[in-house]
C-alpha cells in the first residue's frame, strides 16, 4: 500500500505537471533567466514548485524544503528536495523529455520518491524497503552482467566543462564495448530509466541533490546500485550535503565495472583537483 508521504507527493507532481502542459504552447512568450553558465530557468519553474510546495506544506508544514528555484526553506530531520522542471533546456526548445522530480529526505538519505514525466503519463514512485513501481507495475534494473552491448546514458553538466576531454576519454573506452552512450537532458528520468530497465547504467558529474535524490532511491529500490565516482557511497542528498556530487548506477555487476573504468581512465582523478 503506498504510504501517505507518497500520496501527497503523487498528487503535487500531477498538479505541478499540469502546469508544464499548459505552457508548452506559448514557451517563446516565457520569461527565461541564466541562473550561470548554460543553466537556465524559466518563470514555469518557478510556478511548478510553488503548487509543489503548496501542497507538501499543507500536508506536512513541519518538514524542511530544498527546491531548485526557491532554495532552502527551513531545515530539518525531514527534507522535501524538489526539482519541479527536470530537463528545462529541453523543455524551453520543445523538446519532449523532462519531468518533475520529488523525494522525501530523512537526515539525508531519500526514503520516498516521485518522478512524473507528464507528457508520457509516467509515474515513478518508490519507498525505502517497499520496491520500486511504474504506473503500479513493479520495476528492476536489467540484469547485464557486463558492459557489452550497454545502453549507458551519461550528462555533460555547464559546470563540469573544464573536465569534458577526461569525460570524453572516459566515453571512448566505453563505446569500446558497450552499444551507445546517450545524453538525454534529464538526470531523473535517466535514473527512472535505469531502474526500470530502459538505460543499462548511468554516471554523470555536477548533479545536484534535486536532480538525483528521489532517482537513486529509485535504483535503489529496483534493485540496483548507486556509487560515486570512486565507489563509495553518494553524499547527503540535503541541504547540508555537497553542493554537487558525481554519480554512478546500474545493477550491482555493471555498476561496479563502469566505476573502475572512470577510474582507469583518469576521469574519477579530475575530481581530486578543483577548478
Amino acid at each position: 500500500m503506498q504510504k501517505p508521504a507518497v500520496t501527497v507527493m503523487v498528487k503535487a507532481a500531477r498538479l505541478a505537471g499540469n502546469v508544464l502542459l499548459r505552457n508548452i504552447n506559448k514557451l517563446e512568450a516565457l520569461n527565461v533567466v541564466q541562473k550561470g553558465r548554460m543553466d537556465y530557468a524559466s518563470e514555469v519553474d518557478a510556478d511548478a514548485e510553488k503548487v509543489i510546495v503548496k501542497e507538501l506544506k499543507r500536508a506536512y508544514p513541519e518538514y524542511g524544503i530544498m527546491g531548485e528555484e526557491g532554495g532552502v526553506q527551513a531545515v530539518n530531520r525531514y527534507m522535501w528536495v524538489i526539482d519541479p522542471l527536470d530537463g528545462t533546456s529541453n523543455y524551453l526548445r520543445g523538446f519532449p523529455h523532462y519531468c518533475v522530480s520529488i523525494a522525501l529526505v530523512e537526515n539525508g538519505e531519500p526514503i520516498d520518491a516521485v518522478i512524473f514525466d507528464p507528457l508520457r503519463n509516467e509515474l515513478f514512485t518508490a519507498s525505502r524497503g517497499a520496491g520500486a513501481v511504474l504506473n503500479d507495475r513493479r520495476i528492476r534494473v536489467a540484469d547485464r552482467k557486463d558492459l557489452a552491448g550497454a545502453m549507458i546514458h551519461t550528462g555533460f553538466a555547464p559546470r563540469e566543462r573544464n573536465r569534458t576531454g577526461a569525460q570524453l576519454k572516459a566515453v571512448d573506452a566505453l563505446l569500446v564495448h558497450a552499444e551507445d552512450v546517450r545524453r538525454t537532458g534529464s538526470a531523473a528520468l535517466d535514473l527512472a530509466y535505469v531502474a526500470c530497465g530502459r538505460a543499462d547504467a548511468y554516471f554523470e558529474a555536477g548533479v545536484k541533490a534535486w536532480d538525483i535524490a528521489a532517482g537513486v532511491l529509485l535504483v535503489r529500490e529496483a534493485g540496483g546500485r548507486v556509487c560515486d565516482f570512486k565507489g563509495a557511497t553518494p553524499g547527503r542528498m540535503d541541504s547540508r550535503g555537497p553542493e554537487t556530487q558525481q554519480i554512478v548506477a546500474g545493477n550491482v555487476k555493471n555498476t561496479d565495472i563502469l566505476q573502475k573504468v572512470l577510474v582507469n581512465t583518469g576521469y574519477a582523478a579530475e575530481f581530486d583537483a578543483k577548478f
